[in-house]
């Protein structure tokens, strides 16, 4: 019997989710050592494979870079498991002695996992991981345009994990990708939990669908050069992160602010490092290819370099031209490039001090990217702690590229794929996603203090004193 596109795909997925949940079900006993063993074996795999999957990657979906897709797939493996390799993920993880609670892992039981275009085998990698280093099983929604390599690198991690002993069918990556399928999968009744990494509306999707969900939308990373900074150091920082992976990694820089005593010294030094400052009538034709009318930022420019973008938009730009700057009045729907652009292109403003550019700033992050990464370049312990202190964000880091620092590759964050934006991004959390977050703790509490009153036994009532004191009203009348 043939089945049309959509009803093939929900069987498929039903299909998945149904020996997930059975694989779970063998997971959900093995001791710490065993899981260790496991997710060992498949970052090491994965590791293995960085490069070919890398290319993969830039094949199928025609963005980013190979080697910066290599150093992202090395994130999601190596660097991901030395960060949680000697993480308590099975039974007793946690004993306080003083209140004497204990507290006992459990796994939440098969995930779906939605996977985004932009980081299409780091993501499937990095999130299979994490799952099955939380005793969970997982199945993947890859994008449309990104199965073949999303899938490769699910099969990449899933031979690993069986070859170390994990039951067959824990980790899957469904090959037809349909939305009702995708939103059948976000509803069905053995799935516990939701990690959705991806754009806006398919966040707002995994929340709205009644099961519990992990979901991380849009950054709009405003990038902050105060008058105390390195300046050739700081925009080299900008630079890096910007155009890593020709910038589609949701924490890369979307604006420049600059003090206003440097900021010439900030002009040059980007003109110096690649950056090709836009005329006002060059940045109105850049507007309309980089955004369609309602808003949205146009696919065929993210993960695209400055070079490509800037001939779709018949703009002649030197050969070695690395990013493209855009000089703005302010923020706002009037000025599509202050919003997220996934692509090697700068917003650029200049502020007269650090208060006018923390307005900036706010702005900017309140155009889409409230709640995510805001990075600053500075030398001024006291404005960094100022910043640190008003910025609505979860993520701020130094005198480093945001796009590195707020995965964790130059940071002490935790690596991860999945950054939280908070309650303020519309997100259930705030933090770097592991582990940890994918499972549920249950707590063995003893008793340390005496309740006061309430277990006492209850009094013989003084039946003369009631009667006297009957009688005295009685008396009064």
């Amino acid at each position: 019997m043939n089945l049309d596109r959509d009803l093939l795909a929900i069987q498929q997925m039903r299909n998945a989710v149904e020996q997930a949940w059975e694989a779970q079900q063998q997971l959900r006993r093995y001791t710490q050592e065993q899981i260790d063993r496991i997710v060992a074996a498949m970052a090491r795999a994965g590791e293995q494979a960085a490069v070919r999957l890398a290319e993969l990657a830039v094949q199928e979906t025609g963005m980013g870079v190979v080697e910066h897709k290599t150093i992202k797939n090395l994130l999601a493996t190596r660097d991901l498991y030395n960060h949680i390799k000697d993480m308590k993920t099975v039974g007793v993880i946690r004993r306080d002695e003083a209140t004497k609670v204990v507290e006992i892992a459990e796994p939440v039981g098969v995930i779906a996992a939605l996977v985004p275009t932009t980081n299409p085998t780091s993501t499937a990698m990095y999130k299979a991981i994490i799952a099955v280093k939380a005793r969970n099983a997982i199945v993947m929604s890859p994008h449309p345009r990104a199965i073949r390599c999303t899938c490769e690198a699910a099969r990449v991690v899933a031979e690993a994990a069986v070859e170390a002993g994990a039951p067959e069918g824990l980790i899957h990556c469904l090959e037809t990708v349909d939305m009702a399928a995708t939103n059948e999968l976000m509803r069905h009744p053995k799935v516990s939990l939701i990690l959705a990494t991806g754009g806006a509306g398919m966040v707002k999707a995994a929340y709205q669908s009644g099961t519990p969900a992990l979901g991380v939308g849009p950054g709009n990373v405003p990038a902050f050069i105060e008058r105390s900074a390195d300046v050739p150091k700081a925009v080299s920082y900008v630079v890096a992160g910007k155009t890593f992976d020709n910038g589609t990694i949701c924490a890369s820089e979307q604006a420049v602010i600059a003090d206003e005593p440097i900021a010439e010294q900030v002009m040059s030094e980007l003109r110096r490092q690649g950056g090709y400052f836009l005329s006002p009538e060059q940045v109105d034709r850049l507007s309309a290819v980089a955004f369609r009318s309602n808003g949205a930022v146009n696919p065929a420019i993210v993960g695209q370099p400055a070079t490509r973008i800037a001939e779709m938009a018949g703009i002649d730009v030197p050969p070695g031209t690395r990013v493209l700057v855009a000089p703005l009045e302010g923020v706002g729907p009037q000025y599509p490039l202050s919003r997220e652009k996934l692509s090697p292109i700068l917003a650029f403003y200049t502020a007269p001090d650090w208060r006018a550019a923390c307005e900036r700033c706010i702005e900017l992050l309140n155009m889409g990217g409230i709640g995510h990464t805001l990075a600053i370049h500075s030398r001024n312990e006291e404005v960094i702690m100022a910043f640190a202190m008003e910025k609505p964000v979860f993520r701020i880091v130094v005198n480093t590229p945001a796009t590195h620092g707020a995965v964790g590759v130059t940071t002490g964050l935790a690596p991860a794929l999945t950054l939280g934006s908070g309650t303020w991004g519309g997100s259930a959390t705030s933090d770097n996603v592991g582990p940890l977050h994918l499972i549920n703790i249950k707590r063995l509490a003893y008793g340390v203090r005496e309740p006061e009153g309430c277990c006492a036994a209850p009094q013989e009532p003084d039946i003369e004193r009631i009667v006297r004191a009957v009688l005295a009203q009685l008396n009064t009348r």
